[in-house]
């Protein structure tokens, strides 16, 4: 296995005296606000225990703070959760989606427990995904046994779960009696220490329970089992949890949105907290900032990620609901919200008429009623813009949006659609710059949809990370080979794609982009969609490497037929909805049928048709490439050659001159 991440800030955190650590809870609050008066008393009178009880009365009658997002008054368990709620009783926790049935964690839970060596399989366990549907159970049956599973449960991962280093040295102090068998053993409490803080107070993990905990405490506060000495360790370890965010930011990325989000509500929410109003600025302070670093001109978050985009759409909303509905909106300026309103322009461009998406690096498969949701929520926030109403409602108000095909520059993504409705056809091209982890060697890569049917859907990235064997896994969907583009000699290619061309003569539109793959070569991909209809892709691989040169393609799950010998691919769907496909190089090429995958969520995965066309590169002369894809009611033979200035395609009795830019 693998040595695990470290994370030297969280290590020194929890091998450093802290201020986090030790001294009473009300030392932490100000107790000067207005219904604190009792609290205060019991506390200058030194009886904590009466303070406790006050306090307790304080949160179950507290008025004036909105926890936005979340409606008490409607709380709703679905089947899934009331599943979650009642395994959970049983201590079988509800970790992943794609980890199900829930792993049984031992009637003594063992926090440690890894039953296959997927880091998101205990990353995950730290964020407690049960506990919400135990309160959830709880707030809708009324019935206790929900709330005490909770109660234990979290009590008893505070125990086992410590940022404390005296702890550690307690757990550790016995075993330095000079011997190589005691320094060993010492030497493993620590190392194993330290492994279960990488997972318990990972910052994301850390801000994850830092958000969840509120509407847990909002549904439990009023049961008879939340007892004034649970609260008490409860504000205790939550203002543990707010402060060791505050010292240990992720560096850049989703994960540093998420935890400024999060951070800000926990300041908005408890504001009894000395260190509320630092929480709330410096989670809004982020927030402001890093809008303006990783969200591109073009509008796309710079992990290059559909579904980390819109995630980062959602944790800027949060942040500016949360502030809105408790009277500080002011704190956020007119750019961060028109930026926002940029980003879901870009969403409604590269989703297809029946709410998916590419499966461009690690995102996963959308549907329709998934995307509505998505934008009657960004509706409430945007009500004047007319395409997010359209795609709110359907289609059936607002204003579909003024164009058809649209480039986003920056970000390298371009949509070529004829239309916006079930029966259009939109092909969505990846070709940008260098991004960060959950981006893939892709560059060319392209999906087409067609009136319903996704004929070329992305390889997905099925895993995140672990020990080899689920290295492994997410390694094989990652491969540059399993993506629609080309390879030297299969090898994962370099990211930096500039864009040469995109134009529209009136007959045709015209995309041309140029990536240097691999050292010694460069890859231009020219893509013509010809009157709306069909495309024809030309490629090519120039420079002085030498070695295999291919093209990849991955189709849809289905049985086509293939004809190896000329390079032609047709589906044959009973429905119509069909492509034909066919290949042409400029020296002799063999194509091949390949292993083929693509996975449309975490774990799960789909046998697909792949192929591989490919030849022989000796010295600097480029080989070149045109692929045609025509729908399969295009009928006739197709041929194709390519001039030094033009591309000639003909398809039947069809024929085109395609002027190369």
């Amino acid at each position: 296995m693998k040595v695990l991440f470290l994370l030297p800030a969280l290590i020194a955190t929890a091998l450093s005296a802290s201020a986090m650590q030790g001294g009473e809870v009300f030392d932490r609050l100000d107790l000067e606000g207005r219904g604190l008066e009792k609290v205060k008393s019991a506390v200058a009178a030194g009886d904590t225990a009466r303070a406790a009880v006050e306090l307790l009365g304080y949160y179950r009658s507290r008025k004036g703070i909105a926890l936005t997002g979340f409606d008490l008054d409607r709380v709703k368990l679905s089947d899934n959760e009331r599943r979650m709620a009642d395994e959970a009783l049983d201590h079988k926790f509800f970790v992943h989606y794609g980890y199900q049935p829930s792993f049984f964690y031992g009637n003594d839970i063992d926090w440690t427990y890894w039953p296959v060596k997927d880091n998101e399989l205990r990353w995950q366990l730290h964020r407690h995904k049960w506990f919400i549907a135990l309160a959830k159970a709880y707030k809708t049956t009324g019935d206790g046994k929900y709330a005490r599973a909770w109660f234990e449960q979290y009590a008893d991962w505070m125990d086992k779960n410590p940022l404390d280093a005296a702890l550690f040295r307690r757990k550790t102090e016995g075993a330095g009696d000079g011997t190589s068998e005691a320094a060993a053993a010492q030497e493993e409490a620590r190392r194993a220490f330290i492994e279960n803080m990488n997972f318990a107070w990972r910052p994301l993990e850390t801000s994850h329970r830092l958000q969840e905990q509120l509407p847990i405490f909002a549904m439990m506060i009023n049961s008879p089992d939340f007892t004034p000495e649970f609260l008490v360790r409860f504000l205790d370890k939550y203002q543990m949890h707010a402060e060791h965010i505050m010292r240990n930011f992720s560096v850049q990325g989703n994960h540093l949105l998420f935890e400024a989000q999060r951070l800000a509500f926990a300041g908005i929410y408890f504001p009894e907290f000395r260190g509320a109003q630092e929480w709330l600025e410096r989670g809004i302070e982020i927030l402001n900032e890093q809008i303006g670093k990783q969200v591109y001109a073009d509008g796309m978050q710079f992990e290059l990620d559909f579904g980390y985009h819109m995630a980062a759409i959602e944790i800027f909303l949060k942040a500016l609901r949360m502030a809105s509905a408790n009277g500080v909106r002011d704190a956020f300026p007119p750019s961060y919200i028109a930026t926002v309103e940029r980003m879901i322009e870009l969403v409604w461009n590269v989703t297809f008429p029946d709410g998916t998406q590419p499966l461009f690096g690690d995102h996963k498969a959308t549907d329709r009623e998934e995307m509505l949701k998505k934008f009657r929520e960004w509706e409430q926030t945007f009500p004047k813009n007319r395409q997010i109403a359209w795609f709110a409602s359907g289609g059936r108000r607002g204003e579909r949006p003024p164009y058809l095909s649209h480039a986003f520059r920056t970000s390298g993504f371009y949509i070529l659609r004829n239309g916006w409705e079930a029966n259009s056809t939109v092909m969505v091209v990846k070709a940008g710059p260098p991004a960060f982890w959950h981006n893939q060697p892709d560059n060319g890569t392209f999906e087409l949809w067609r009136m319903g049917r996704n004929f070329f859907p992305d390889s997905g990235c099925y895993v995140y990370s672990g020990d080899d064997k689920v290295q492994a896994e997410r390694e094989w969907f990652r491969q540059t080979r399993v993506h629609n583009t080309l390879t030297l000699d299969g090898a994962n290619i370099a990211t930096d794609s500039k864009l040469i061309c995109w134009a529209d003569d009136g007959k045709s539109e015209v995309l041309v982009t140029s990536n240097p793959s691999c050292p010694g070569l460069t890859h231009t991909r020219t893509v013509f969609f010809v009157e709306g209809e069909f495309f024809v892709i030309v490629d090519r691989a120039e420079g002085d490497a030498t070695g295999n040169v291919a093209l990849h393609y991955g189709l849809c799950p289905c049985q086509p037929k293939v004809d190896l010998a000329n390079a032609a691919i047709e589906t044959i769907f009973a429905d119509g909805n069909n492509i034909r496909m066919q290949l042409f190089a400029s020296q002799p090429c063999t194509m091949e049928a390949v292993e083929g995958w693509f996975s449309p969520s975490y774990r799960s995965k789909m046998k697909r048709p792949a192929f591989s066309f490919g030849c022989s590169k000796q010295g600097a002369a480029p080989v070149e490439f045109v692929t045609v894809i025509a729908p399969g009611g295009m009928t006739g033979k197709i041929s194709a050659s390519l001039a030094e200035d033009r591309v000639k395609v003909s398809v039947g009795r069809r024929k085109y001159e395609l002027a190369m830019p």
